[in-house]
């Protein structure tokens, strides 16, 4: 017997349960892991709320999550490559990793091929605070736009999980960091971190921030948020420059017109799908292998903004909907 948070049907924070689970024997292939450190993504949310990722229809109960750290406790038949006592850590599953959820719990059975192994280096919260997030970084830099020295770059929620790799990978490349934040303190902690430039967007126009900053335009917008931030980016890049959308934190991007980025000045957009990016093994393993040497170096700096008890993953909910901090949130089995 082990314990998990489950939810019964779609809701608010309210419908998290702590409650225990039986949890069977590892099948061939998997891993049991004793959870010690679980990531809360904002992709937790959209699937407690049953929001627009969702392909299929949830099977209740459910236990959210998708990435955690911890240590082997066993292994099922077949798995030669892992042993108890080894610490690792994983972003889903297999497929895609908002479907397949179940870290929200003290122990979890894992196909072991999903298991990276850490280095002596990595603490297990931050790997959990690491993986999606730096992945996701990884994909953006790697696979659609790898800002150039002398670029200025616009990262929209710089403070957030993701904006703070964002911002210390293109700034250790060269650019010119400018960032969209939601508070006098979110500034600060996004300063710390390779931004040169926050703008902060509840209190002026961003678009205008940025051209007063940067009057020919941005090479490229890196936008997590969606919906209440990607049409008005358009006015803020540079002839031929780009905006990659890889969230939609406030819903989903509204339809787009072709033309229109023929208008805005022959920009490209990217919508990629994190999924995707680690599908191969190959590329998982070798691009956690470069953030963990990133991590090693000082380049990337892991901000835990705030942990909690796994048992308190409501008000850990409640306070990634209010956007009240800053950095990657961890849950604590």
């Amino acid at each position: 017997m082990t314990k998990a948070i489950r939810i019964y049907a779609n809701g608010g924070p309210d419908v998290m349960r702590w409650e225990d689970i039986t949890l069977p024997l590892p099948s061939v292939g998997e891993a049991r892991i004793c959870h010690t450190a679980i990531a809360l993504n904002f992709s937790d949310v959209n699937v407690r709320r049953g929001g627009f990722y969702m392909t299929r229809p949830p099977q209740f109960p459910l236990i959210l999550g998708n990435e955690a750290a911890g240590i082997v406790a066993t292994v099922g038949a077949g798995v030669r490559d892992l042993k108890p006592g080894d610490r690792v850590a994983y972003v889903g599953t297999g497929g895609p990793f908002y479907e397949n959820t179940g870290a929200y719990a003290e122990e979890r059975n894992v196909p072991a091929a999903c298991l990276i192994r850490l280095p002596d280096g990595i603490a297990e919260a931050q790997a959990a605070a690491l993986l999606l997030k730096g992945l996701t970084a990884s994909m953006i830099v790697n696979k659609i736009f790898r800002p150039q020295p002398g670029d200025a770059i616009l990262i929209h929620a710089a403070a957030s999980g993701v904006g703070l790799l964002l911002c210390q990978w293109a700034k250790h490349l060269g650019a010119t960091v400018l960032g969209t934040v939601g508070s006098p303190e979110k500034a600060r902690i996004a300063a710390a971190h390779g931004c040169d430039h926050a703008i902060l967007y509840r209190e002026v126009d961003f678009v205008a921030a940025v051209r007063k900053l940067v009057p020919q335009g941005v090479a490229a917008v890196f936008d997590g948020v969606g919906k209440d931030t990607f049409t008005a980016s358009l006015d803020c890049v540079r002839p031929f420059g780009m905006i990659v959308n890889y969230g939609n934190a406030s819903g989903h991007v509204p339809p787009l017109d072709l033309l229109l980025l023929s208008k805005k000045g022959s920009l490209s957009v990217s919508r990629p799908g994190f999924s995707h990016y680690i599908a191969d093994t190959q590329t998982y393993r070798a691009a956690c292998a470069e953030l963990f040497d990133l991590v090693a170096r000082g380049i990337l700096k892991v901000e835990i903004g705030r942990s909690y008890a796994l048992c308190d993953a409501a008000a850990a909910h409640r306070d990634v909907e209010h956007r009240s901090f800053a950095g990657s949130l961890v849950l604590l089995p």
